[in-house]
């Protein structure tokens, strides 16, 4: 019976992500995906999302993380930089242009996720930076001090998508194009990891 049960559940993750998911892709504004629009679609319980995922920004979070990973997984070109001999502040700017590139690319769901993950996110989100933070650092920082890194820097990142318009028109500095990008990135790489 718990087998039934967890495939049933499993079942209307799957059924409450692809909702999400597809009114995320066709919306004008992260706000018209309600609870209520997402339990339509899916023709799941409204009361569902909650049990599931803990809130609304809870599943639109987890279809970020599902987004972000297909590409990581399917990007033959980011895997070999990532297994290649640079050095970690060259992978770790690469990981940054990456994550930052499909935020933006994906705005609604960031925008509408952001804020969730900057104030909700627990110790290992965003962590991924660490290996090659410690990895430059070469013991000359402390784990603490390479997670405090790789925490600020993340967050920082999170925040510049968040607000990429407002960098456009009051610095000039416009992330939706990937030269910029890479040097605003390669700046607070080099900043940090000085």
């Amino acid at each position: 019976m718990a087998e039934k049960s967890k495939r049933n559940l499993d079942s209307t993750r799957n059924l409450l992500l692809q909702a999400a998911e597809k009114l995320m892709m066709n919306c004008n504004e992260a706000s018209q995906v309600t609870s209520r629009a997402i339990a339509k679609e899916s023709g799941v319980n409204l009361a569902m999302i909650n049990y599931c995922f803990g809130s609304r920004e809870g599943l639109l979070y987890e279809v970020f993380k599902k987004n972000l990973s297909d590409v990581q997984k399917n990007d033959a070109g980011f895997m070999k930089i990532m297994l290649s001999d640079i050095s970690p502040k060259e992978k770790l700017a690469e990981l940054h242009f990456k994550m930052m590139r499909l935020m933006i690319a994906n705005f609604k769901i960031s925008q509408a996720v952001t804020k969730f993950i900057l104030f909700n996110r627990n110790e290992d989100f965003g962590m991924e930076s660490l290996p090659f933070i410690a990895e430059h650092f070469k013991g000359r920082k402390s784990v603490e001090e390479c997670k405090l890194i790789a925490f600020e820097l993340t967050s920082l990142h999170e925040l510049a998508v968040l607000r990429h318009e407002t960098l456009k028109s009051s610095c000039d500095i416009d992330l939706t194009k990937d030269n910029t990008l890479k040097q605003y990135i390669c700046q607070n790489v080099d900043r940090f990891l000085d």
